[in-house]
């Protein structure tokens, strides 16, 4: 089949860019003809809270990635449309995950040829960071699709108030570009961390819903500070970086933290996974993540809290811990990993369950959901 995911790969960065090159790398695979269309303006440089919207890695190999879509010129748009329908394609995958891109990828579907399957992939449909437009702009991005295909059971929950047409899902599969892990003596080596030190790894654009606050409470928990586990903070900061520094002062874990205030390389990765005991997800509110699969990459153990789609992968006690979103609760099941040294089982457990999250598979889901709209 010919198919198009429309959505944001290199020369962007990201995690939702770099599962846009896993999947389309999945149905090259499977023999289909496919490729991506992504932007030339994704958001306008003043809208961007980040340093850089792009990548310094190089361009993936063997991919056809091309460049089109002006997210914010209702001209490109209609060329836009035009150049996917003159490419005849069977499917057209669109990537959903802002309401910002609503007006812009649901005036592309709704101009598409009616005889192309026309599938949104949601990884949000409420948002996380809540705007008072956003249910009208998703209602207008919904409106355009024969079907939908998420990465949570929440987010096909929160699709059902919006649209009644068909849904499936399939929990996020592991990307394709992460590398293998590292000795944990060679990954601490190269962070410059103590190799016989108790590490935390919290991983990811630091945005407020993510909970950054609940995991420093927790680690100011006397039994850890006793013990000296310390966290690393890996990721840009998209909010104030000064509110997080005056609270770790408050808690007087000021040599508990170690904070890495930059995107982290695809590269780099590796390094992060192999040198921690525990990955922390302490969300706030969470359709999925791809921080969680990451850590499965890697083996590493994770803490995540019972939000949203985190606990529908975690398997508590087995592959990591599901805590309430309280730092002392929190802080009782690190002291719990670390007293009971879990981590080899924890990563053992891990080692088989991440066999099940393959592109490959959601690549056959997505196949299916094609047939059923026939």
């Amino acid at each position: 089949m010919k198919i198009i995911i429309v959505g944001p790969a290199h020369p962007y960065r990201g995690g939702i860019a770099d599962t846009n090159e896993s999947f389309l790398k999945s149905l090259i695979d499977l023999g289909h003809d496919a490729s991506i269309v992504t932007f030339t303006v994704q958001y306008p440089e003043m809208l961007f809270p980040g340093k850089t919207q792009f990548t310094d890695d190089p361009k993936p190999e063997g991919l056809t990635i091309d460049r089109k879509i002006n997210t914010v010129n209702p001209l490109n748009w209609i060329s836009t449309a035009k150049y996917i329908n003159n490419l005849n394609p069977d499917i057209v995958v669109i990537r959903y995950w802002t309401p910002f891109l609503a007006p812009c990828l649901g005036f592309i579907a709704k101009r598409l040829d009616s005889k192309i399957t026309k599938i949104a992939m949601c990884d949000n449909v409420i948002p996380h960071e809540h705007k008072p437009w956003d249910e009208a702009l998703t209602n207008y991005f919904t409106s355009s699709f024969d079907g939908f295909i998420t990465l949570s059971e929440t987010t096909i929950k929160e699709l059902e108030q919006f649209t009644n047409k068909p849904k499936t899902f399939f929990p996020h599969p592991i990307n394709s570009n992460l590398g293998e892990k590292v000795s944990k003596a060679e990954a601490r080596d190269r962070l410059n961390l103590d190799p016989e030190g108790k590490y935390l790894l919290f991983f990811g654009l630091i945005r407020e819903y993510k909970g950054l606050d609940l995991t420093l409470k927790a680690l100011a928990h006397p039994e850890l500070k006793a013990q000296n586990v310390k966290l690393i903070v890996a990721g840009e900061f998209y909010e104030s970086k000064e509110k997080y520094l005056q609270l770790i002062e408050d808690l007087d874990i000021q040599d508990q933290v170690i904070i890495h205030d930059e995107f982290i390389a695809t590269s780099d990765i590796k390094y992060y996974f192999s040198a921690a005991d525990l990955a922390i997800q302490t969300y706030k509110t969470a359709s999925q993540s791809g921080v969680t699969l990451i850590a499965f990459n890697f083996d590493c153990p994770i803490l995540v809290t019972d939000v949203g789609g985190l606990s529908e992968v975690v398997i508590h006690n087995q592959v990591g811990f599901v805590s309430p979103k309280d730092p002392i609760q929190i802080a009782d099941q690190i002291q719990t990993f670390f007293n009971q040294n879990l981590f080899d089982s924890i990563s053992a457990n891990i080692a088989i369950e991440k066999k099940k999250y393959s592109w490959e598979t959601f690549s056959n889901k997505l196949i299916e959901l094609n047939s059923r709209l026939k």
